[in-house]
């Protein structure tokens, strides 16, 4: 199984907010993979299950806020007997320009405490990222009202394509692996060949 995370905070007041482009991504692998995403209160999850290239997929947002976001991954990781390195996780950086990405096999938090949270509990750094990129703010905003405030409708078009670019990064890499889609998706405006249709 492989397991496809998106970080962000629950509630309408969030959802076109720039913390919340993880449960984007997966709203959109979930209709184009047609997933019913489904709220497990067990769990403080949405989740659904699929599966795709012959393997079988959940795809989970975490119902907790961003930063809290560890012990819901963890626990639905041990449920399902997954490994870290099972999973693909997907985040928003506020280091990358919006219409990024940066996609990577491990490392650290980096300083994204939603990130810091997962991988204290579930015990390792050792699983692939998909950090999509927000910017920073140009308005005199700081980092917290930034990624809470939703994104201006000129900001929404490359929003859009960069969740799309996002999702498709995350089925290259459950077909190619991380090396294959980093060579792919990490350096700006490279033609996709993963589509979700």
């Amino acid at each position: 199984m492989k397991v496809l995370v998106g970080l962000g905070n629950p509630g309408k007041r969030y959802e076109r907010t720039p913390h919340n482009v993880g449960f984007n991504v997966i709203e959109g692998l979930a209709k184009g993979l047609t997933c019913v995403l489904k709220t497990s209160f067990s769990f403080n999850a949405r989740m659904g299950k699929v599966f795709f290239n012959g393997e079988e997929i959940l795809l989970l947002e975490p119902q907790s806020y961003m930063n809290a976001s560890g012990p819901v991954v963890g626990s639905i990781l041990r449920y399902n007997k997954a490994a870290p390195t099972d999973m693909i996780l997907v985040l928003d950086d506020a280091d990358i320009e919006l219409g990024r990405l940066r996609i990577r096999a491990k490392g650290s938090s980096g300083g994204h405490k939603g990130l810091e949270s997962v991988i204290q509990n579930v015990g390792s750094e050792e699983f692939a990222r998909v950090r999509v990129g927000i910017g920073r703010s140009n308005d005199g905003r700081n980092l917290v009202e930034h990624v809470l405030t939703p994104f201006s409708k000129s900001e929404r078009n490359e929003v859009d394509r960069i969740v799309t670019r996002a999702a498709e990064a995350v089925l290259c890499i459950i077909e190619s692996g991380v090396e294959t889609a980093m060579n792919r998706f990490n350096a700006r405006n490279v033609e996709q060949n993963v589509t979700l249709s």
